[in-house]
């Protein structure tokens, strides 16, 4: 398929959290979030919402590029463990968008031996392409958290996936659906770490900058979409993008792009995004690296 349809029609995938809010509302009275991990072998996880108080007005600055600090939406304290405070709440439910790759909506990555990989620049199987950009590390720290009181989850798996240079996705749009790049899967360490590495996504008509991502339980169950913890999205701050669309080599569609959207009328972060910005060092001409905490 085409990546213009993506400014002509919107999908229903991706309508962003408002729209799911009737149905995971039900499966919140049906199950406790904590219950759901006992569901996993055979039933699997139901996704919980977990959204943030704060608004697309209140929201921390999407303009900093800021060093690392600590809590949700920013670089994990320094030797943290168990007791950490992240008060702040749940990283948000949200949509998967009309091009998971896990199986809900068309291709199935998760299934596929070599999807469990850092570095996602790179097509695996039968792919041969190369995702082209702007270098970016992308490192997650993922909390289990029970009400103001974390402690890291050790063994999660984390499904990351976005566009490329293009605002292309491999598997769905025509001119990389042979490709599987910039999709994979990663297990939390004994820090609650992942880490992959990837390129700068590109901005397609009608979206903010963002990057996909799936919380599984385990990598024994991460092997189909209803087995995941949690759905949400990463949202690229405004300085970086505006770095990146404005100096990158491949990025002059991008650059024009951006202009015609914002934090605060995009369908899946206009409800709110604080916990969703990644804490950014680096630069357009070195790589950058994001941090985000992932509190489930």
């Amino acid at each position: 398929m085409s990546n213009q349809h993506r400014s002509d029609d919107v999908e229903e995938h991706d309508l962003g959290l408002t729209h799911d809010l009737a149905r995971l509302a039900e499966q919140r009275r049906s199950f406790g979030r904590r219950g759901l991990l006992g569901l996993v072998g055979g039933l699997g996880a139901v996704a919980i919402v977990g959204c943030s108080t704060d608004d697309a007005g209140t929201a921390s600055d999407p303009t900093s590029s800021a060093g690392p600090s600590g809590g949700p939406g920013g670089a994990p304290p320094d030797g943290t463990g168990s007791g950490v405070e992240v008060a702040a709440g749940e990283i948000p439910e949200e949509t998967a968008g009309p091009y998971p790759g896990d199986g809900s909506n068309g291709p199935d990555v998760l299934g596929e031996s070599g999807v469990v990989r850092s570095d996602l620049t790179s097509s695996f199987g039968t792919g041969r392409g190369v995702a082209e950009g702007v270098p970016v590390t992308v490192r997650m720290k993922v909390y289990d958290l029970q009400g103001d009181d974390a402690t890291v989850l050790s063994g999660a798996a984390v499904y990351l996936w976005h566009c490329d240079r293009d605002g292309h996705y491999s598997m769905y749009d025509d001119e990389v659906v042979a490709e599987n790049y910039l999709r994979g899967v990663q297990v939390s360490d004994g820090s609650g770490v992942v880490e992959f590495t990837t390129v700068f996504p590109g901005c397609y008509a009608g979206r903010w900058p963002h990057m996909h991502f799936e919380v599984y339980p385990s990598l024994d169950v991460a092997t189909a979409a209803e087995n995941k913890l949690r759905t949400s999205q990463l949202a690229i701050p405004e300085a970086t993008c505006r770095e990146v669309y404005g100096v990158a080599d491949g990025y002059d569609a991008s650059a024009a792009t951006f202009a015609g959207v914002s934090l605060g009328t995009d369908n899946v972060f206009s409800d709110g995004y604080s916990l969703q910005l990644p804490t950014v060092t680096g630069s357009a001409t070195d790589g950058y690296s994001f941090h985000l905490n992932v509190p489930v």
